[in-house]
């Protein structure tokens, strides 16, 4: 992988990777969850938010076990009105106002390292998927008011990048795609060479696995988060389409030989796991992006998208049971949160544990 710093990077300021901080794999212990409580019409409509939200109660619930759950609500109303419907205990409230729920794209994205084992923050711009939502782009500000609530070092880096289009393996591996990171809505003045760069300067990423596209109905551009996933250092679950009619098929087929065909710097590949991706869910006509690979891997539990189909659900979530051994594997009815365009993966963010 190339280290070529960004032009947009200043040369006097300290990187954390220089200071020997890295982005852990997401089944490293956390501190917390950050979610943001669901209200935006445009996103859930009336008729739809009360099973949102529903959702919303069940991963609290679970995570709530294992980890506190940092949770952002508008006003003490809002406040009020969760309290009422959730009966774990562990969960803190910020009364941070946001847009929309989608904290992993407009959160921090947490690092760790240093003699001490410290935690700090990287904050990335956000800019609404390539200003596709203006009346999202606050958000922005709201991942940096997250960040500074925390208490933690922060890094600004001035560059666009969305948590749901990276996952890293803890050990220097990093999974993206080709159409979002190299997408010239995003920072079009960066080379591939220079996010790579970039990516070694704030997450401490030694090696890229550059995939394609992402699947259909994703309007963030093909996040990785709906296509593979690290589910240990060595081993991927990548998403399948066996239907060859099917819009996904081709690409989640290249996708997987991308992954199959990966070494690192030292000559190491991956083993690829093959889940098959849900039947098609639309909404209104429209495609969803409904994928069993937006799963979140809190402390004590993995939360896992299921979509009403029987067979596949059940085999995506035995697959997922045989990694995570000592975790619940909790399976959340997302019919409804993924007509938003996203799912359990997306709205959450962890903020690992110092020491």
């Amino acid at each position: 992988m190339s280290r070529a710093k960004s032009g947009a990077a200043k040369a006097e300021v300290e990187m954390p990777a220089r200071l020997g901080f890295s982005m852990p794999a997401e089944w490293a212990k956390h501190d917390s969850t950050w979610l943001s409580w669901p209200k935006n019409p445009l996103t859930f409509p009336p008729e739809i938010v009360s099973k949102v939200e529903a959702a919303y109660v069940e991963m609290i619930e679970a995570l709530a076990r294992g980890e506190r759950v940092d949770l952002l609500v508008d006003d003490e109303h809002m406040e009020d009105r969760v309290r009422s419907m959730i009966g774990a205990k562990g969960v803190a409230f910020h009364k941070i106002k946001s847009a929309d729920v989608w904290m992993r794209d407009y959160g921090p994205i947490f690092v760790k390292g240093g003699r001490r084992k410290a935690v700090a923050a990287t904050k990335w711009k956000f800019n609404a998927w390539g200003d596709k939502y203006d009346d999202l782009l606050p958000d922005d500000a709201t991942g940096l008011e997250v960040a500074r609530s925390t208490g933690l070092r922060i890094f600004e880096t001035g560059v666009v990048l969305e948590g749901g289009s990276i996952d890293v393996n803890g050990r220097g591996a990093l999974l993206t795609t080709r159409q979002c990171l190299l997408n010239k809505n995003r920072n079009p003045q960066l080379s591939k060479a220079q996010l790579e760069g970039l990516l070694h300067d704030y997450l401490g990423v030694e090696s890229v696995v550059w995939l394609g596209e992402g699947v259909a109905g994703d309007d963030t551009d093909g996040h990785v988060d709906d296509i593979a996933r690290f589910v240990n250092e060595e081993t991927v679950v990548c998403m399948a389409e066996p239907d060859a009619g099917d819009v996904n098929h081709a690409a989640l087929e290249q996708d997987r030989a991308l992954l199959a065909k990966h070494r690192d710097d030292r000559g190491r590949g991956l083993e690829v796991v093959p889940i098959e991706m849900p039947r098609g869910v639309e909404a209104d006509g429209e495609r969803l992006p409904a994928s069993y690979a937006n799963f979140y891997i809190g402390n004590s539990a993995v939360l896992v998208p299921v979509f009403g189909d029987a067979r596949r659900d059940g085999a995506a979530l035995d697959t997922l049971s045989d990694y995570f051994h000592g975790r619940k594997i909790v399976p959340v009815d997302c019919r409804e949160l993924v007509y938003g365009f996203g799912g359990i993966h997306c709205v959450s963010q962890q903020q690992p544990a110092p020491g």
